[in-house]
């Protein structure tokens, strides 16, 4: 599918019904016209010259730049041009308006019709040409209403009405058009961020080119306040650098060589040379840009209600208008010029507007809110859902906790116990060894290299020093060694607790005992409090670990629940018994729990850039803490409340008006500004989601 930038979208109704009529051409019916990112994807062989006729009918044009080629996070179209152009129409048609009314009873009337006239058509004429040419074709949308509802109160004679109609409807219009704008430029700052140049080594000279040619193995140099251009390993320098593009958070990461690096982050400060080990369009940047992009277009299923119910409102207005002409006249003896008037008063609140724009600047303005803290939500209709999750079920390795073991507990009964564990441990690379290294590490015990050193699978190590065999490792490596109560009382302790055991020993006697946890993260026990608070009824937590270090984690985080022995397949059925409760969200880590997070109502993933996490869930946490949760579900609930705030608006504005035909109170202008009314505030809440408290 070829990808285009449309410019001159202000409308979401006009823009599914130009995408409709697109979808009626040869090679149109897979053709999509978004609305909130201002994109066209058509087949390469659609006849590009009627695909721009049609969106010339409502204003539209394709924009062309030879000098940028048509890529995801372009530049905005909405130009400064078209929006003073904007201005000019509608303050020239205002002041025309005035001069006519200060004038009406000095001038003649065919002088202040004309004035008003050519107000109308300032204000008006892009409006009335696509209404003519819709009412010719039979179709009925807003600018087929306001242009009936002109020409009928011209031909009764309501010049001053009908041109104040013409002038408010394309100040709506502008309206519509600028704030629908300003979520899409908020969208773009955020996509702005993708690096543009590197500098690649070559043959040991530097030389500058372009992101998109970057390939893998390539060396690129970073300097100090340089964007580090794709993902790679620190070859040489060290430096701190800012990770916000990837995770939301503002505090630098200390790099060195070695260390892995993504791209669109900040070197902060020093020279690093690094080896590209992802093209960008493969880099973790380039990906979370790329689905925070498409994440505009998911429709939620209140967007998609709304859209279903747009086809039938309109022809339904029109019918009700002429019932408002006809039935009074007839049954009760009203005036026909009266109620003809009335009709066309109901007919503009017939516009649909304000009711379309009551999702989608919101939607937006919630992702990219997200997005900027590193939160990365894959779509609006998940956004939507985010805000209505009952339970949230949490694997606990890797996710309330940091998924790396350390001695919480010890217990020494040989001044030897240290020094041996440290000594044999020092050479392993397993994870509890190197826990139980940094705690002797800690505590300054110097150690040495042991003489020979051999694995046990599944029970430890054992290792000569100084001439004389140690083991450590769990109880199945002590099989010659005798067990005393009072040890065998420690060892049941520590199990108690929920502690991995390790113990060190020599063949005859026991030097000490490890206890080995796996360290709860610091903000766990906050994140579920707050939870809670934001009204998320169960927290469950779920791990394949045994039971009494799963109660340990429990009761320490604050969750409502805990199943501990699950196997991946035994988490999912957890999850899909729980979803018949409640609508359930599982937080994992993108990878061991993949089928638990696809069958959860909603995956969140522990992501920081990773690709599995990314490619599995509906939502990932790029910080890899779940710091920032209970803020997304706040946002998401607000973004649901003022959905439903704005449709009620605008559906009450217009049920307001409807009311007020009933008496026959109702005025054109009176008409026009309760649809404005409710575009000018369905805009501003919406984009009030944008703006955060300064902390």
């Amino acid at each position: 599918m070829q990808e285009y930038k449309v410019k001159g979208l202000s409308c979401a109704n006009c823009a599914r019904e130009m995408e409709e009529a697109i979808q009626q051409l040869e090679k149109g019916e897979n053709a999509k016209l978004f609305f909130n990112s201002s994109k066209l994807l058509v087949d390469p062989s659609i006849n590009m010259e009627k695909v721009e006729n049609i969106l010339a009918s409502d204003g539209a044009a394709i924009e062309y730049d030879e000098n940028v080629p048509q890529t995801k996070g372009k530049k905005s179209t909405f130009s400064l041009d078209e929006g003073t152009m904007w201005k000019v129409i509608l303050t020239i048609s205002t002041l025309l308006f005035f001069t006519a009314i200060l004038f009406e009873s000095g001038w003649n009337d065919f002088t202040v019709v004309s004035v008003y006239l050519i107000a109308t058509a300032i204000s008006g004429y892009k409006t009335f040409m696509k209404g003519l040419r819709n009412l010719l074709s039979f179709k009925f949308n807003i600018d087929t209403l306001m242009t009936i509802a002109l020409v009928g109160a011209f031909s009764i004679g309501e010049w001053k009405e009908g041109t104040l109609v013409a002038i408010l409807f394309g100040v709506n219009e502008y309206l519509e058009g600028l704030g629908m704008e300003k979520a899409r430029r908020s969208m773009d700052e955020l996509l702005k961020i993708a690096p543009k140049q590197a500098t690649v080594i070559e043959n040991g000279k530097p030389f500058v080119t372009t992101v998109s040619s970057l390939t893998a193995g390539q060396t690129v140099l970073v300097r100090s306040g340089e964007q580090i251009p794709s993902d790679g390993i620190i070859k040489e320098g060290a430096s701190s650098v800012n990770e916000a593009a990837i995770t939301g958070e503002s505090l630098p990461v200390e790099k060195g060589v070695g260390d892995s690096v993504y791209g669109g982050s900040i070197n902060n400060e020093g020279l690093l040379k690094i080896e590209i080990t992802k093209a960008y369009e493969d880099s973790s940047l380039a990906k979370i840009l790329h689905l925070v992009e498409e994440a505009q277009e998911t429709k939620t299923p209140t967007e998609l209600f709304i859209n279903r119910f747009a086809k039938y409102y309109t022809p339904l207005i029109m019918i009700i208008s002429a019932l408002v002409m006809i039935l009074p006249p007839i049954l009760f003896q009203g005036d026909w010029g009266t109620w003809f008037y009335q009709g066309l008063a109901v007919l503009i609140i017939g516009c649909p507007c304000s009711l379309i724009l009551a999702s989608p600047i919101a939607i937006i303005s919630g992702i990219t809110r997200n997005a900027r803290h590193g939160i990365l939500v894959k779509g609006g209709v998940y956004l939507e859902q985010l805000g209505k999750i009952d339970a949230i079920a949490f694997d606990k390795t890797g996710t309330l906790t940091k998924g790396k073991p350390y001695v919480e507990q010890f217990v020494s009964y040989d001044d030897r116990f240290l020094f041996v564990a440290g000594s044999l441990e020092k050479s392993s690379t397993h994870p509890i060894a190197k826990a139980i290294v940094e705690k002797v590490e800690e505590l300054g015990i110097q150690t040495f290299s042991p003489d020979e050193l051999t694995t046990l699978s599944g029970q430890g190590i054992k290792g000569v020093l100084n001439g004389k065999e140690y083991w450590v490792g769990n109880e199945k490596s002590l099989l010659d060694v005798t067990i005393s109560k009072s040890v065998q009382a420690d060892i049941d302790d520590l199990k108690r607790k929920g502690y991995t055991i390790v113990i060190v020993a020599d063949r005859s006697e026991i030097f000490g005992i490890f206890g080995i946890a796996d360290q709860v993260r610091e903000e766990s026990t906050d994140v579920i409090h707050q939870l809670h608070h934001v009204g998320v009824k169960q927290t469950i937590m779920l791990t394949g670990d045994h039971n009494k270090t799963a109660e340990k984690v429990a009761k320490q985080v604050g969750v409502t629940d805990y199943y501990g022995n699950l196997m991946p397949d035994e988490k999912l059925e957890r999850i899909q018994q729980l979803k018949k409760q409640m609508r359930v969200a599982m937080v994992g880590d993108g990878i061991n729990d993949a089928p638990a997070l696809a069958a959860a109502d909603l995956g969140i993933a522990m992501g920081k850039g990773t690709d599995s996490a990314i490619e599995t869930a509906d939502i990932v946490l790029m910080q890899d803490h779940l710091g920032k949760l209970p803020d997304a579900i706040r946002l998401s609930k607000r973004v649901n409340k003022t959905i439903a705030f704005n449709i009620t608006l605008a559906l009450s504005l217009k049920l307001l008006a409807l009311l007020l035909a009933i008496p026959g109170w109702l005025t054109l202008w009176i008409a026009i500004l309760s649809d404005m009314g409710a575009t000018i505030i369905v805009t501003l809440i919406s984009l009030l989601i944008l703006v955060e408290k300064k902390k």
